[in-house]
Formats: C-alpha cells, structure tokens, sequence
C-alpha cells in the first residue's frame, strides 16, 4: 500500500521531486563540510606532536668548552709548516689566550692574542717583513721614541688616532733577523711591556740565527 507523501512542516505540504533532491544535496555538502574540518584538526594535531617530539629530542645544554689554547703546540705546528722558527711568548700563566694563528695579507704574521687584566694584547712575528710593516699595521702612526727592554731595543709608536690604528692604543715593534715583532694592543704600558719581555729571548735568538 503507497504511502502519502509526506507533508514538510516548513512547507505546508509535501516536497517536491527538485525539492527532495536540493534537501539531499545540501546535506551531503554539510557532511561533507564537517568532514573537511575535522581532517585539518587531525593533521593540526599531528603536525604539532611531530614538531614537540622533535624539539624535545634536540640536545640542551651549551656547546663544550674546546678548552685552553696551548700557545708553544701551535707554535710547533707553525714552525714545522713553514720550516722557520716561531717565538714561543713566556707570557704571564693569568693572561687568557684568546687566538693563535697566522693572519695578515701580504705580510703573514705568527699572532698570538691575549686577553691581560684589561684590554688585549697581540704578539706578532711578520715573517720577512719589511720595516715599514708595523706602520702600515697601525694605520700611518710613526715611531715615537726608542725603549730598551729586557736587554732589547724596540720602537715606541705614537698613537694619537686609535680608530685608525685599528683601536690600538700602544704599540711597540723591533726587528728579529729577518722577521719584525711587534707588541700592541690596548692594555696599559705595563703589560706592553711585560708582552715584550715574554719574547725577549726568542728575538735576540732570532737575530743570531740570522747573523
């Protein structure tokens, strides 16, 4: 037995054929709708599980200290490199070493940083370099006047432009036979001073390998 078509309230009457299919129509695109949504929650979720577990995952901490520079090591490996002796500075054991390397363009120079109580100081052997090198080096400034330290004659230069001596603020050179070392940096004239007794030795033995 056929039943009667059944009255929509919102109508009045029955739905028709068109009506029917527009009803279903709509619905399915709201499921579908809902479905959409909750896809990409599920993927949000997922996706910010993945990055905690990588994150936590990672390793904390800081980096380990690479511990402190053996200066007289370096120096060795230096020398052997270049088939020329290096000094060795005999710097007070408080002095922090900061770098040790060859640097420079054109000259090469065997530099040692180290960090005093206050400022910093380099020492630094110009391999061949010519007398005009510690000049250039700090930018322009001219020698000043001659000191004698540790049985070692050096030059003094004055600075009066430490920014365009590349913020030095005292500096001191003198000749190793073939090579010049220069002391400089922006610590007190004390600490100049004991740099340049810290390679007196070496220098003098530079000269006599030379003569």
């Amino acid at each position: 037995m056929a039943r009667d078509p059944r009255i929509v309230a919102e109508l009045g009457r029955p739905e028709t054929a068109d009506e029917t299919a527009a009803r279903k129509a709509e619905a399915s695109r709201i499921y579908r709708s809902s479905q959409t949504v909750r896809n990409l929650v599920a993927a949000l979720v997922i996706t910010v599980a993945v990055v905690a577990v990588i994150i936590f995952a990672v390793p904390r901490g800081t980096p380990p200290d690479d511990g402190p520079i053996d200066v007289a090591a370096v120096a060795a490996d230096v020398a052997d490199a270049r088939e020329r002796t290096v000094i060795v500075p005999d710097a007070p054991p408080e002095w922090r070493v900061n770098a040790a390397s060859v640097t420079g363009e054109g000259i090469r120079a065997w530099t040692v940083v180290y960090v005093p109580d206050a400022g910093f100081l380099r020492i630094a052997q110009g391999f061949d370099a010519d007398e005009s090198w510690p000049t250039r080096e700090l930018g322009g400034a001219a020698v000043g006047e001659t000191v004698e330290i540790a049985g070692v004659e050096w030059d003094r230069y004055d600075i009066r432009d430490p920014a365009r001596a590349g913020n030095v603020s005292g500096a001191l050179a003198t000749d190793a036979g073939a090579d010049i070392v220069m002391v400089y940096g922006t610590s007190s004239d004390e600490d100049l001073e004991r740099a340049a007794e810290a390679v007196a030795e070496d220098v003098l033995a530079l000269r006599e390998e030379e003569s």
